[in-house]
């Protein structure tokens, strides 16, 4: 018998998003969509001028009827008030990006809500510590022979002091 434990075997870290997936896709299905790539790559496939102001909600599809080939599902888009019209004008440009991203038509048309989009909200950045507090923190920090070092140092100290 050993004293010491076994030795643990190698770690395999997985991303989260491999953990999560069969999570995300469960409630990208409940919302009507097949693939999440849709909502996650909506920029790409709408471009930027167009997902700056409406954001893919969820896509109803129509009970199949047997026998019938599935119909096209509509794409229910969340649009910021005013650009409403706007969006609604570039329904077709929509319509062919994001069924050209498909490689079928599986889109028909769109439904619009208008409603403010589920943006983050931006961080504000901190304003740098004031001037006098880092030169009095840098005097504290005695002999550091590297400048940049005692100068990031004395950032830092301030910050901290600061908060």
């Amino acid at each position: 018998m050993s004293k010491f434990p076994p030795k643990p075997g190698p770690i395999s870290a997985k991303p989260l998003g491999v953990l999560l997936n069969d999570v995300f896709a469960e409630a990208y299905a409940k919302q009507g969509f097949a693939a999440r790539e849709l909502v996650t790559r909506w920029a790409q496939i709408a471009g930027p001028e167009i997902a700056a102001h409406a954001e893919p909600l969820k896509m109803q599809w129509p009970r199949p009827v047997e026998g019938q080939p599935q119909e096209p599902a509509t794409l229910v888009l969340r649009v910021e008030g005013p650009m409403a019209l706007e969006i609604q004008h570039s329904a077709d440009i929509i319509l062919e990006r994001v069924n050209r991203f498909f490689g079928w038509s599986a889109v028909g048309k769109l439904a619009f809500r208008q409603a403010p989009l589920s943006r983050p909200q931006a961080r504000k950045r901190p304003a740098p510590p004031d001037a006098k507090a880092v030169a009095k923190v840098a005097e504290s920090l005695g002999d550091i022979e590297d400048e940049q070092l005692k100068t990031a140092l004395a950032r830092l100290g301030a910050a901290i002091k600061r908060n």
